[in-house]
């Protein structure tokens, strides 16, 4: 793809980017796709299998989702037609809220439109200048920009080396902060491993911290009922939960205490200025909340599916990080190498993105292999079959 340069005059910054990404195999560019159904998609006119959904559960083509977003469209309209402090908290919203606080064992929830809205905006709400926030080394883009935008010092502990976070407490505690906040993710989108939430929660209370985990990725197949990692436990200021990965849907929110919630409704830019989610995605989560605590079948497949995956490709002699959970990434190194065989995949039927910097450190570049209950063993198989092929040639 060609850029000119000498056409760009005060935007040949752009052009200029644009070409250094593409020369270093790391220019993205949108590809439209046809989903068939919970694991098989449509792209450039040939069906493919898809391991690169967060769609862990299959519920987004869920026929009781379908129907339950239609009929909440045909009873309410299509749209929430303002934001939550205007007209846009419908009965629905309310009654959705109180259901999420009550099956995660937490006092109150609160909906957020997605996970990168509430992460950005609500991290500047809680801390400030004089604050310091302790983060894991690898959490989520949308967490260091709220970090960014909250002013506050910050520094990051190396991943999920709770001694390190230890060492900075210790030293963080005699500086004078107006507070301290410690936020990591709970499951790592990168890199399919966990936090330790008990031992989180335990340094959060013996260092007088707040305490904010992002729980997107555990929602739908971890935890009591499926309710991710933080469900049902106490010393965690706030939880974050997202719907467009194991609950098939859009949107996000947060458990946590009345009183910051309360605070929340009235201080986050991010809840109070933005229109509220509508009713149809408002049905589809009320129909997977429902659906989702009786899964435990589809939750354990899920998992030894992982742990089969895991096993073949190591013995395979491919590089697979530690997950335990349905994100595998399969580290390949050099950019060029990861987009090879991601498009040699795609040629013979399976769709898998490759990951490049700067989502991941330089020459780390991967493939991130997401694990549905809905593939089949035939697909799996396929897959590492395909990936045996590769390595061997």
């Amino acid at each position: 793809m060609n850029y000119d340069l000498n056409h760009c005059n005060n935007l040949d910054f752009i052009a200029k980017e644009l070409q250094e990404r593409e020369k270093n195999n790391n220019l993205r560019q949108l590809n439209s796709i046809h989903p068939q159904d919970a694991v098989t998609i449509i792209k450039n006119g040939k069906t493919l299998i898809n391991f690169s959904s967060n769609d862990y559960l299959g519920l987004s083509k869920h026929p009781d989702l379908i129907l339950a977003s239609q009929n909440y469209t045909q009873q309410y309209g299509v749209g929430s037609t303002a934001s939550r402090l205007v007209t846009g908290t419908y009965d629905i919203h309310r009654k959705l809220e109180e259901k999420l606080a009550k099956i995660c064992g937490k006092e109150s929830a609160l909906l957020l439109n997605t996970g990168f809205q509430a992460n950005m905006t609500i991290l500047p709400s809680l801390v400030d200048q004089k604050s310091l926030v302790l983060c894991d080394r690898l959490v989520h883009n949308s967490i260091l920009q709220g970090i960014f935008l909250s002013n506050a010092r910050w520094k990051r502990y190396q991943h999920n080396d709770l001694r390190h976070l230890e060492r900075l407490l210790k030293k963080a505690v005699l500086q004078g902060y107006n507070r301290i906040l410690i936020v990591t993710e709970t499951v790592f989108s990168m890199e399919g491993d966990c936090s330790d939430v008990d031992s989180l929660i335990q340094l959060s209370q013996q260092y007088n911290t707040l305490l904010y985990l992002d729980d997107a990725h555990a929602l739908g197949i971890m935890g009591e009922k499926g309710m991710g990692l933080t469900a049902h436990k106490s010393g965690i200021d706030i939880s974050l939960g997202t719907f467009g990965k194991a609950f098939g849907s859009f949107g996000a929110f947060i458990t946590t205490s009345k009183l910051i919630r309360d605070y929340l409704i009235n201080c986050c830019p991010g809840f109070i200025y933005t229109t509220a989610l509508p009713p149809s995605v408002i049905g589809s989560i009320d129909a997977a909340i429902e659906m989702i605590p009786s899964l435990d079948q589809e939750r354990k497949y899920l998992l030894e599916q992982v742990n089969y995956v895991q096993n073949k490709l190591k013995n395979l002699g491919y590089q697979v990080l530690g997950s335990t959970s349905p994100i595998i990434p399969v580290v390949i190194g050099k950019e060029e190498k990861a987009v090879k065989l991601s498009n040699f995949l795609e040629e013979n039927g399976i769709f898998v993105t490759a990951i490049r910097p700067p989502t991941v450190p330089k020459n780390t570049s991967r493939l991130r292999l997401v694990l549905s209950s809905k593939h089949q063993q035939e697909h799996i198989n396929y897959l590492i079959n395909l990936l045996q092929n590769y390595h061997e040639h």
